[in-house]
């Protein structure tokens, strides 16, 4: 009998005119979407390559200290975090496409403009201020926001994917710049990233969505909401949400966590490894390339990283990785030397894999204790990130101006490295993890 049903039910489904079947498209929407966010963080990352190209040469052609160069790093690296959770919030005010269209301009704007400086407050003007504000409009919360509407299943992974797009720019743009620097100096790289920003802004445009409501679609692997009326009071909203959240233990654990992480990774390796290396006597063109090769596995990594993170504990996750990349770090003095040898070779794919492996639990902890907030959240967690990278991109250069070696600084990394892989595994768990943690 059941039978019978099902196969007259398949024939009045024939029967049915083709225009009156709900469509359904091969490839949903959603991976469009992720696809033209990977190339949007690609394209504003391009200047994170930058700076720890220019610390010599900026000190040799104006005289700049490298404490002074750090600073200006520092600043686009506090900004660019503390922008984060701000831009989240303008996001579901004015809609991801405009947001994001006016950070690349940004971007592109501080990056040309700093052809013609002269001084070290321009320097922290175009590149701190402008640069700083850009890239914080498209940091990791454009990433939380994009998973956030578009997907409910495969979070963990697409949270990954969209990561590993900044390693993806630092692998395309590291060699170039470091080429363009050593032929033709250091202002055509310059010009060559604010360009790349530029070129992103008509995909934006044009191929962005703010909600799967916008083309009359479910999320991925979910079922259809309609589109949020725009929310007011973006700026309340986001410092609400920080105080709710800031009574809470697992937010300070996530954003100290998230500081070390931050201090190691953007505010040493990214800003010092290269004139540490120049200091080894390695041509800057070799280290640039070392770095580019952990992009390679920070793509491998990040990925993984968002696969296990759909499966298991992300606060073990975190625990391993930090634990990890600590002991990594303890080992780089002694591996770095004016040739790279297997040891130097192990160290860049070992750091490589577990560069930004930690965004993935820690995004998924953010969904997990506070549900619809978690993008801002997130925002505020990455701005640590960020304040811990800053503290570190200046301290890292007043080391080496005043004890003439960066090796302590190594050191005094891994070893909040091990403090971080402490903190993670006290992180409680959510008495009961809201719907949109599921997935």
């Amino acid at each position: 009998m059941t039978e019978t049903i099902e196969s007259a039910a398949r024939d009045d489904d024939r029967r049915q005119p083709r225009e009156a079947r709900p469509r359904r498209p091969r490839l949903h929407r959603a991976w469009l979407v992720a696809a033209v966010t990977f190339v949007t963080i690609i394209g504003g990352a391009a200047f994170n390559s930058l700076p720890g190209l220019l610390i010599d040469p900026l000190h040799r052609e104006f005289g700049w200290s490298r404490g002074e160069i750090g600073l200006a790093v520092s600043i686009d690296m506090a900004l660019y975090g503390l922008t984060a959770p701000f831009a989240a919030a303008l996001m579901d005010r004015f809609g991801i496409r405009r947001v994001v269209a006016s950070a690349l301009t940004m971007v592109a704007a501080g990056a040309i403009a700093g052809v013609w400086m002269t001084a070290s407050w321009q320097l922290m003007i175009y590149w701190g201020l402008l640069v700083g504000l850009g890239t914080g409009s498209m940091a990791m919360a454009f990433a939380a926001t994009v998973t956030n509407r578009w997907f409910v299943a495969r979070r963990g992974l697409v949270t990954g994917i969209l990561t590993a797009a900044g390693a993806s720019g630092q692998l395309v743009f590291l060699p170039l710049c470091a080429w363009i620097i050593d032929e033709h100096g250091w202002e055509p790289a310059s010009v060559t990233v604010g360009l790349a920003s530029l070129v992103v802004v008509p995909f934006v445009w044009l191929l962005m969505r703010d909600h799967p409501a916008d083309v009359g679609l479910a999320p991925y692997g979910g079922t259809y909401v309609e589109k949020p009326a725009p929310a007011r009071g973006a700026a309340r909203r986001t410092v609400r949400v920080l105080f709710d959240a800031a009574r809470t233990g697992p937010f300070w654990l996530l954003a100290g966590t998230f500081a070390i992480c931050g201090a190691s990774t953007n505010g040493l390796i990214r800003t010092h490894f290269v004139p540490f290396a120049h200091d080894n006597h390695m041509p800057i063109t070799v280290a640039a390339s070392l770095l580019a090769v952990i992009g390679v596995f920070d793509i491998i990594g990040t990925i993984f990283s968002g696969w296990l993170t759909d499966r298991f504990d992300a606060r073990r996750l975190l625990a391993v990785y930090y634990a990890l990349r600590g002991i990594s770090l303890l080992f780089l003095p002694l591996l770095i030397g004016p040739d790279v040898q297997p040891p130097m070779i192990f160290f860049i794919v070992f750091y490589g894999l577990d560069w930004v492996a930690t965004v993935p639990p820690t995004l998924a902890l953010c969904r997990e204790q506070y549900g619809d907030d978690s993008a801002i959240v997130f925002g505020w967690v990455l701005a640590s990130h960020q304040v811990g990278a800053a503290v570190v991109a200046f301290l890292g250069g007043v080391a080496r101006d005043v004890l003439g070696s960066y090796d302590v600084v190594w050191y005094a990394a891994g070893a909040l490295c091990a403090m971080a892989a402490l903190m993670s595994l006290v992180i409680r768990r959510a008495s009961a993890a809201p719907e949109a943690a599921s997935g």
